[in-house]
Formats: structure tokens, C-alpha cells, sequence
């Protein structure tokens, strides 16, 4: 596989909501609104995330987004009334998780301390 590009892609009931609370939450709208069922946010030329509301497109889920500062991160949430839950010290990092308004999981995680091992 010559992977070129990975999205994450979470369900919405309706989208207009979820664009408004994914925009508080990553900080800034969507880049592309490529259908009337389908908003997307570009993290770098190489990931993304998907929101939808149709089922052919998106199914209930999780993601994982790396920040650096968990700290801060939560803070700014907190003032935008999205609340995470207490921090889970990982082996590998620091984790804090919040339920989108459809149950999607969102995991919060600081970039991990060492390695991961080998597969």
C-alpha cells in the first residue's frame, strides 16, 4: 500500500451542530465542505478528519489527536464548556477523553515519552 493520505471519519447527526462544536474544540471551521453531507478539517498533507451525516460515509467511533500540552488544552476546552475527563496516565503518555454530542470518543494525548515498541 502507498498510502498517501489517512482520515478519520466520525458519524453526525447533524452536522450543522457537530461543525459548530468540532470548530470550538479543534479552534478554527472546516477547510472543505466537499458535499452537502461531508465537512473536513486538514491536520497536514497527510491527515484529516472527517465529519458526516450519512452512514455510507461515517459510522459512530474514536479518534486520537496528540497536543502537546494537556494542561492548556483542557483549560481552553473548559472555557468553551467542552469538558474532559481526568487525566489517565499512560505507559506511553497522558490521556484525557470527551464524548462528542453523537458518543463519538475523542481521546486527548500528549506525545509519548519514549518509543513505542517494535511490532
Amino acid at each position: 500500500m502507498n498510502l498517501q493520505k489517512i482520515y478519520t471519519s466520525l458519524l453526525a447527526t447533524d452536522l450543522d451542530a457537530a461543525e459548530h462544536w468540532y470548530s470550538r474544540f479543534l479552534g478554527r471551521s472546516p477547510d472543505h465542505r466537499p458535499m452537502a453531507t461531508l465537512v473536513q478539517w486538514e491536520f497536514s498533507d497527510r491527515s484529516g478528519l472527517m465529519l458526516s451525516d450519512s452512514v455510507e460515509i461515517a459510522g459512530r467511533g474514536a479518534a486520537f489527536f496528540y497536543i502537546a500540552d494537556m494542561a492548556a488544552e483542557r483549560q481552553r476546552l473548559r472555557g468553551l464548556g467542552i469538558m474532559l475527563g481526568d487525566d489517565i496516565e499512560g505507559d506511553y503518555s497522558t490521556l484525557a477523553q470527551v464524548r462528542d454530542p453523537d458518543g463519538n470518543l475523542l481521546t486527548l494525548a500528549t506525545p509519548p515519552r519514549r518509543p513505542f515498541p517494535a511490532a
